[in-house]
């Protein structure tokens, strides 16, 4: 083993292949993801215990020289206090870390300046490629980044600027699950709080809102509907004022869960019990949604999974080249809670 500071030893991959009993490139190709495949499931298993056995350690810097590679990936989130975004960095990192890379995260604060600073920052530290969480419909950095090669996945938004691979979640499927359920309790005044529309998710369940409203025959007049300036408890609380001061809606469903806890802060300030008076579903199922008074009915969205699957691609790409620009959309689940219940009599 080669010499630690101090006295100790690192651990080789020859060391590790030793122990496992095979050749040292048989070795490497079962502790690398992408040739994981060329060799037997057991011996990618008895090389893995052997490199735990050893607490054996890839150089990256040596990886480097050989591959021309850093091992290292940018992930782009706008908003690190947003529950949603820490399991899909989480995702991602967990298929990254396994794969021998370092994820750098950058937080854009919603603001479209910072994230091209941040694409160009990663950029310089000369990362392998990005994860990008943050995309706008009409994204010029993200756009420009592909149009340079630079290879980089969508997760959670889409953009219209470049035909680049993506994971999101069925939002289609999401809100109709979610209007099935108030349509069947007996809602048809449903409002609804769509997020902004320069994002894909804000536009996707607004379209989707409308169309399955129609087919469920609910009520589709425009005072029913108040767009979001942000995904945000304050923007949802500006909302649900306007709506319930031009609307009596007995059913609201929030573009997302924090859009919901802002609906439930103004219900409470206008004497309106939930669901009792107004029953409220939001969207992504985010930590403690069932620990609101009353739980919050929501529609559960897969983030770790996106942020995982998200990474797949990316190191496919690193591997093998460009994929195909689709689209790869995860389903959803609805969670009912004690937020929904049938309308009150007479509403």
């Amino acid at each position: 083993m080669a010499a630690r500071p101090g006295g100790t030893r690192h651990a080789t991959l020859k060391d590790v292949a030793e122990r496992a009993g095979v050749h040292a490139g048989t070795a490497s190709r079962a502790l690398n993801p992408a040739t994981q495949g060329l060799v037997s499931e057991a011996t990618v298993r008895a090389v893995r215990e052997a490199a735990k056995a050893l607490d054996y350690r890839p150089n990256s810097m040596a990886r480097g020289l050989k591959t021309n590679k850093t091992f290292m990936v940018g992930v782009i989130v706008p908003d690190l206090s947003n529950p949603l975004f820490p399991p899909i960095v989480r995702g991602a990192e967990e298929v990254l870390s396994r794969a021998g890379y370092t994820t750098i995260i950058a937080d854009t604060d919603n603001d479209r300046e910072r994230e091209g600073e941040s694409i160009a920052a990663l950029r310089a530290r000369q990362v392998d490629g990005l994860l990008v969480a943050s995309a706008s419909r009409d994204d010029e950095a993200v756009r420009t980044a592909v149009e340079q090669g630079v290879p980089l996945v969508l997760v959670n938004r889409r953009t219209e600027s470049a035909n680049v691979p993506t994971v999101t979640s069925d939002d289609r499927s999401g809100i109709e699950k979610a209007l099935e359920h108030l349509v069947r309790l007996g809602h048809t005044a449903i409002g609804h709080l769509p997020g902004p529309a320069h994002l894909s998710t804000g536009l996707e369940r607004a379209r989707a809102f409308r169309h399955h409203m129609s087919e469920l025959g609910g009520t589709l007049a425009p005072e029913l509907t108040v767009e979001c300036s942000t995904y945000s408890v304050d923007a949802g609380a500006v909302a649900a004022r306007t709506l319930l001061d031009q609307a009596e809606p007995t059913a609201i469903l929030a573009g997302n869960d924090q859009i919901a806890v802002g609906v439930l802060d103004v219900l409470r300030e206008r004497g309106l019990r939930c669901p009792e008076d107004v029953s409220v579903v939001g969207y992504n199922d985010m930590t403690f949604m069932d620990k609101l008074s009353p739980p919050l009915t929501t529609v559960r969205v897969p983030h770790a999974a996106m942020g995982a699957e998200a990474a797949q691609l990316l190191l496919r790409w690193l591997a093998e080249g460009p994929p195909a620009a689709n689209v790869l959309t995860l389903p959803v689940e609805l969670v009912v809670r004690g937020s929904t219940a049938r309308p009150r009599a007479g509403g």
